[in-house]
């Protein structure tokens, strides 16, 4: 992701946008914030962020298995990150 926000910077125009859309993960019923790592690399690039914007989701394919397993002890992701990053 560092080298995809390098070559973002470097061939988008000034004062025009980029948008990157992320979800996190969770990996051994801790969640990974992989939103927040990649707005970080952005920002570190040189990116200004002009908007975060929180996308709930519908419809997954595995919801409906996670939702009637009673016995988690975790919450359900149903989101994603939009970024707005402005140069």
């Amino acid at each position: 992701m560092k080298l995809f926000s390098k070559e973002c910077f470097r061939i988008l125009k000034k004062n025009k946008y980029c948008a990157v859309l992320i979800g996190d993960i969770r990996k051994n019923k801790n969640v990974i914030p992989l939103g927040f790592y990649i707005m970080n690399i952005f920002i570190k690039t040189g990116f200004t962020l002009k908007e975060i914007i929180i996308k709930e989701q519908h419809n997954c394919k595995k919801t409906d298995y996670w939702a009637q397993n009673t016995n988690r002890d975790f919450y359900l992701l149903a989101h994603e990150y939009i970024f707005i990053f402005r140069l």
